[in-house]
């Protein structure tokens, strides 16, 4: 019996770095809030809860004071800063860089727009979303705190799109300006992009930024790969986590008998019979000591040792 743990699967980047700074401060033996879960996976974020990281929402920040708080790798709208500054907070900011670039760009884009006078007035402000204005645009999913944190730069003007089908309630005889939330398929950004170059109005000018994350983009091929070398393939993926539905929904597209999971204890002995090799892989917030933990959980269950 095989039993591979895929190497490309696990924390990225962003989430590594967030955890680092929880675990540097919690070492400290200091209190330290996290404003939001630090990472979509459920045992991890048990993990840190025993080592004294407690989870707050917006609504609790706003009944602390002088204390330290994390924001996570998906990053804040600037209302979070402002609210730090009036209760005297101390933030630890674990945003992305590559998400923080992102911020950055919507709001030069949007402060450009915004110091802009309208046709024919001397000083109205354009807003992103205005009647007249360019449109600001994010491919990504509404409510996902990244997206809340991205549309913050706009004051909430900005438009979301959560697929390529939403792209029809875009205004084509107006100026827009596409953005994607780093972790969004790579494809279905492209097939906006194509969509939208056919429909704008030639009095109309189109710009677009690909910024989706490469580290995470390029899982979706690997994972493919990945899971058509095994037989059967279990997912470890918190079930709160976007990336990991899209990334899953990729294994099981190129290996039907793909199982997603939170833990070791969901694994079911039928997914296994008649299978010469295992797979086991996860999303980008799946710790790899959780995948560890069902490789030994798959060995109990089968009675084998490498």
């Amino acid at each position: 019996m095989k039993i591979e743990i895929d190497q490309g699967s696990g924390f990225c980047f962003g989430v590594t770095r967030a955890i680092g700074k929880a675990e540097e401060e919690l070492a400290k033996e200091e209190q330290l809030y996290c404003l939001g879960d630090i990472v979509h996976n459920g045992k991890e974020c048990d993990r840190l809860q025993q080592m004294g990281l407690v989870t707050i929402n917006h609504q609790q920040m706003r009944d602390i004071h002088n204390a330290k708080v994390l924001l996570r790798a998906h990053g804040e709208p600037p209302s979070t800063y402002a609210l730090a500054r009036e209760r005297d907070i101390n933030l630890i900011d674990a945003t992305c860089p590559v998400v923080l670039h992102l911020q950055e760009r919507i709001k030069k884009e949007y402060r450009t727009l915004s110091n802009s006078p309208l046709e024919g007035e001397d000083s109205s402000p354009l807003r992103g979303g205005g009647e007249g204005s360019k449109q600001i645009v994010i491919f990504g999913k509404k409510g996902h705190a990244e997206v809340i944190g991205l549309v913050g730069q706009t004051e909430e003007t900005a438009i979301v799109i959560e697929s390529a089908d939403d792209v029809r309630k875009l205004d084509f005889n107006r100026d827009i300006c596409l953005y994607s939330q780093t972790t969004m398929p790579l494809d279905e950004f492209r097939k906006i992009v194509e969509y939208v170059q056919q429909h704008i109005s030639p009095n109309a000018t189109f710009t677009y930024y690909d910024t989706i994350c490469r580290q995470v983009a390029n899982r979706m091929p690997n994972i493919r790969d990945f899971a058509l070398r095994h037989d059967v393939v279990l997912f470890v993926c918190g079930k709160k986590s976007s990336n990991g539905r899209v990334l899953f929904n990729e294994c099981r597209g190129a290996n039907p008998r793909s199982y997603m999971i939170d833990t070791a204890s969901e694994i079911d002995v039928r997914w296994l019979q008649g299978c010469d090799s295992i797979g086991i892989c996860g999303a980008t917030s799946t710790p790899k000591w959780l995948m560890e933990e069902c490789k030994i959980r798959i060995e109990q269950l089968l009675g084998c040792h490498e």
